[in-house]
């Protein structure tokens, strides 16, 4: 056999070497030179903004300049880029169009601005100087010459003299009677004696055009109460329920997983051992016996749980620093006061119905109207609010206002076998929510 070579050999595709010839890539320079700065002898390239106007992107410009005065023969011309420049378009169908620069021209500018043409194959930039102009638009109806202001005035009707000795003479509910009439008034031109259809300018059509569109974008009654409906700190209701049971759904409202873990065998065996329930709360205890033996009750007393570890969360609280507020006491406390209720059931009821600690209006609001859903849950939509109100420590008229957040309805209703009259909230399809109040403006 032959002796092993002691070079290595190469892999497959491996380059033997550094390539021979090297890649030309068709690339731009990488950095560019001025090769001129040019001053324009005839038009400049003209820069322009157009602020507050929707441009077209298709118009024709005439540029006008001054010309050049006969004046003294040893003043030289000016150049044309100091030369005042105007351009003015006609095109449009009842705007005219006009730029102008609005830097003075008599002293120096502070700022000069320049067009560049870059030539990628070459490196080079030309810079031309150009000008800074402004476009703005002016309706050409509205566009009269002084000669015709004149024949206008002298046609004065007597309502417009009449207009004008109240705007002089007037009392301040007259001049505001006066100046909302000129306001929305679009008073079309005729001539006097002309007893032809009116036709409107286009200066009025296009405000009426104007006034139509945003009109159109505008939410309705329906949208608006919708709007405020969702802003308000009150449980989240189904609109779109055909039975009152599904428009406060406690899966919905408290939360599915949340209501499976409320704890209620405690209450079942003490009520069927007959044993007394020790609560804070007369309406919990008012209820807890009747409810607890029925088996088909089950959600409904989960929802009364819930509803005593919502109360005993309010009633833990204490006034806040702010003005109508109230601080939540240190977790363990508040853990010792919902016992045995469990940490989840606990948090859902802090993130709910609190904020960092404190509970401001909103969230007071928020737990008082999900308390009178879940009485209404708890008591088949018909509460007598008595002992919830002694519960919350409300008087009658914020019970009632609490009620009628949600949809509900309070009457009075006469017991002629204990001989009182009770106050009954009920909940009833279709949902009565206070409407939203349009207030007049203030008069000046």
């Amino acid at each position: 056999m032959g002796e092993a070579s002691s070079k290595k050999r190469k892999r497959d595709g491996e380059l033997s070497g550094k390539p021979k010839k090297k890649v030309v890539l068709d690339a731009p320079s990488a950095t560019a030179t001025v090769s001129s700065v040019v001053r324009p002898k005839y038009c400049p390239p003209v820069i322009v903004t157009t602020p507050g106007i929707d441009f077209p992107n298709k118009l024709s410009f005439h540029s006008y300049q001054p010309r050049d005065g006969s004046g003294s023969k040893t003043k030289p011309n000016k150049q044309v880029g100091d030369k005042e420049l105007l351009l003015h378009a006609t095109a449009h169908r009842s705007l005219d169009y006009t730029a102008r620069e609005e830097e003075p021209r008599g002293s120096k500018p502070l700022m000069n601005h320049f067009v560049g043409i870059y030539d990628a194959k070459t490196g080079k930039l030309e810079v031309i100087e150009a000008k800074k102009m402004v476009v703005r638009g002016q309706v050409r109806a509205k566009q009269a010459p002084g000669s015709s202001r004149h024949e206008n005035e002298a046609r004065q009707s007597m309502m417009e003299r009449k207009t004008a000795l109240g705007q002089t003479f007037g009392t301040k509910k007259a001049k505001k009677a006066l100046r909302d009439n000129v306001l929305n008034a679009i008073t079309p031109q005729k001539q006097a004696g002309d007893n032809s259809p009116t036709k409107i300018d286009n200066a009025s059509r296009a405000m009426l055009d104007s006034v139509g569109a945003m009109a159109s974008k505008m939410a309705t009654r329906e949208e608006l109460q919708a709007t405020v409906n969702d802003a308000k700190p009150i449980p989240r209701p189904n609109l779109e329920a055909e039975d009152i049971q599904d428009v406060y759904d406690p899966a919905t409202i408290i939360g599915a997983d949340i209501l499976n873990l409320v704890p209620i065998r405690e209450w079942q065996e003490k009520t069927r051992h007959k044993e007394g329930i020790q609560i804070p709360s007369r309406f919990v205890a008012a209820r807890v016996n009747a409810i607890a033996t029925d088996d088909d009750a089950v959600t409904r007393l989960r929802v009364l749980r819930y509803f005593s570890f919502v109360l005993l969360f309010y009633l833990g609280t204490k006034p806040g620093r702010e003005r109508g507020t109230r601080q939540l006491p240190a977790r363990e406390k508040l853990r010792e006061l919902l016992a045995p209720a469990p940490e989840a059931v606990i948090e859902n009821i802090r993130r709910k119905f609190s904020e960092d600690g404190v509970m401001r209006k909103r969230q007071v609001d928020l737990l008082m109207t999900h308390c009178c859903a879940f009485a209404c849950i708890v008591d088949n939509f018909e509460v007598d609010t008595q002992n919830l109100r002694d519960d919350l420590r409300l008087d009658q008229r914020v019970m009632n206002q609490y009620f009628h957040e949600i949809g509900g309805r309070v009457k009075l209703v006469s017991n002629k076998a204990e001989g009182r009259t009770t106050n009954v909230a009920r909940l009833a399809l279709p949902l009565d929510f206070p409407k939203q109040r349009h207030i007049a403006p203030r008069r000046k």
